[in-house]
């Protein structure tokens, strides 16, 4: 392609409409333009990117079985109400109706479609396993769109979803997706770490998110010291080392002034492992507000993703001081002692019903009880891991011995899921089996962002001139910079141009005259573009023997007779290539 012929420019200032400097190379590069918050055009460079990501995407899913279909991006609200994600979402999910005045929805995702296909196309246990997947817009009303392509409200995603007749099935192919990205990854040059995750509105009963580990990342990760343990910070676990004092007399403390954990500590002169943290939330709990007292240890804090899968709720909120009161305890001296157990919900994480001796408030201003012993001054309705992990903590996995966890911010560049029957049962979607018994499909559910995947790839592959993506993955693998100041000089870049792409090789040509555009200029917008490889024709290279061939990464290149162009870009292509598939070659794979 020549760039005369493209709707391009670059330009030198960072975006001001993107505070992430990767995002602003895009930009700068001509790889996308922003038409709202979270939408966003994909000129040349970006639509030729964004190909061969999902080309990627497309071979691994075909090597594992994968059907490729392409279904709407508008739905009827009754599928969604059937598996009632129409309640359960907020704003992000976008409702509207059509003219007939019929409820309908942009799809953020498909599984309510997928089960209703299985409805009108599965019958038989024979028709099982399927694998569907489809390349295609979405649509998610971020409340905070950021980062250019990192959380936009219009994305392409690569989903896919399997179905089973049981659940050995769906666990065959969860595995199969999960080594199959892995090597998508990899091919496209990109580091990735796979870590148990929450299931969140997905349900299901296991689910894995890939990350890209980056300081600009929005997800914190716990990885532990020895590799064996990655969570999300919202499941994420630690090895409980319960306090082991013994039991003793109930004393009462005076404490003036004293309302945080903080300043207990320094005033009991004690550990904050050894104080019991009272928090309180009012949820909307069978349709009732309630206040929950969370009783943590005092150098833990509470897992709001752990709390609602207890509470079974996400309305909820701090409780006011009126609301506590109203239960009998007191704000900044409260405690399970001596409150109306009628009003609330108390729950206890494990630390806090294991400990025989710790301080907690008196429900008196002023006054902390010290010795407070679990089982005798007070119980808990429910008694639960409530706390999140923390930097320095034990990691939780059975074969790790006293090593730490720590935390990472990463971005998530994937996730997938074992659904099981949640949609299908809630659509119907069943096959008869061997004797005739009617069974639910059984799902799972896997999706990579395109778009944030370039997002990705960006801010790993850029430096102080621009953008240097993988061979995989950038646009083109040769720019052509003609530094031609007379005709015949204008002549030998057009053919050499014309010889290169008939020998089968991704050229873009810089073309433009020397009085738009100077060689400085040139250099700079191939640098910034990021192409691999940069071929220059000139009256210095020319005079030398044939053109310079360089590497984007590096700084010298050599001088290549024109008849021998060709064979030396196919060679450092399939170079770049080579050093790529020994990442997938060594890429993780599942194990059991």
């Amino acid at each position: 392609m020549r760039f005369s012929k493209i709707l391009y420019k670059t330009s030198k200032g960072d975006s001001k409409e993107v505070e992430i400097r990767s995002a602003s190379l895009l930009v700068r590069a001509g790889y996308i333009r922003q038409l709202s918050s979270g939408i966003f055009s994909y000129l040349h460079f970006g639509q030729r990117s964004l190909k061969k990501i999902e080309g990627i995407l497309r071979e691994e899913m075909n090597a594992i079985g994968g059907d490729e279909i392409c279904m709407p991006v508008v739905h009827p609200a009754d599928i969604w109400k059937k598996t009632n994600r129409w309640y359960q979402i907020d704003q992000s999910l976008v409702r509207f109706k059509d003219r007939a005045d019929r409820d309908m929805v942009l799809a953020m995702t498909h599984e309510e479609v997928v089960a209703e296909l299985c409805v009108s196309e599965i019958d038989s246990y024979k028709q099982l396993p399927k694998l569907v997947y489809q390349i295609f817009t979405k649509f998610r009303d971020e409340a905070r769109s950021r980062g250019g392509l990192i959380r936009v409200r219009e994305f392409t995603m690569k989903d896919s979803y399997s179905l089973d007749r049981d659940e050995a099935g769906m666990v065959k192919q969860y595995k199969e997706h999960y080594n199959a990205y892995f090597k998508i990854f990899a091919r496209a040059g990109l580091p990735a770490v796979a870590i148990n995750s929450d299931t969140g509105m997905m349900g299901g009963r296991m689910a894995h998110e890939y990350m890209y580990v980056t300081p600009i990342g929005e997800d914190t990760v716990f990885i532990s010291d020895d590799n064996k343990y990655k969570a999300n910070k919202e499941i994420a676990t630690f090895k409980k080392i319960y306090s082991s004092k013994a039991e003793a007399p109930l004393e009462k403390v005076h404490t003036p002034g004293v309302k945080t954990i903080e300043d207990l500590a320094n005033f009991m002169q004690m550990s904050k492992e050894d104080l019991c943290k009272a928090v309180f939330y009012t949820a909307k709990i069978d349709d009732k507000d309630k206040v929950v007292l969370l009783l943590v240890r005092g150098d833990t804090e509470v897992n709001t993703v752990k709390l609602e899968k207890i509470i079974k709720t996400d309305k909820y909120a701090p409780s006011t001081a009126e609301e506590i009161l109203r239960i009998g305890a007191v704000p900044g001296y409260a405690s399970p002692v001596g409150i109306d157990r009628t009003a609330c919900l108390v729950i206890a994480d494990d630390l806090v019903a294991n400990a025989k001796s710790m301080v907690a408030g008196a429900n008196e201003v002023d006054y902390h009880m010290k010795n407070v012993a679990y089982g005798r001054d007070f119980t808990a309705d429910v008694v639960a891991d409530v706390v999140s992990a923390f930097d320095g903590a034990l990691s939780p996995h059975e074969n790790s011995t006293g090593s730490r966890l720590r935390s990472v911010r990463g971005i998530e560049i994937g996730n997938i899921f074992q659904l099981g029957t949640r949609y299908t049962t809630a659509m119907g979607a069943v096959f008869n089996d061997e004797d005739g018994v009617q069974k639910p499909v059984i799902m799972g559910s896997y999706g990579i962002g395109v778009g944030r995947l370039l997002a990705c790839l960006a801010e790993e592959y850029m430096d102080d001139k621009g953008l240097s993506l993988p061979v995989s993955v950038a646009p083109y693998h040769v720019a052509l910079v003609a530094l031609a100041d007379k005709p015949e000089l204008a002549e030998l870049a057009d053919k050499t141009y014309e010889q290169l792409k008939a020998d089968g090789i991704e050229v873009f040509y810089d073309d433009r005259e020397m009085k738009m555009a100077s060689a400085g200029v040139k250099f700079a917008d191939a640098d910034l573009i990021g192409i691999p490889i940069r071929i220059t024709i000139s009256k210095r290279s020319v005079q030398n023997g044939g053109a310079e061939i360089k590497l984007r990464k590096e700084e010298k290149g050599e001088i290549v007779p024109l008849d021998q162009l060709s064979a030396k870009v196919k060679e450092i292509v399939q170079g770049l290539f080579a050093q790529l598939k020994a990442g997938v070659d060594a890429a993780e794979k599942w194990v059991d």
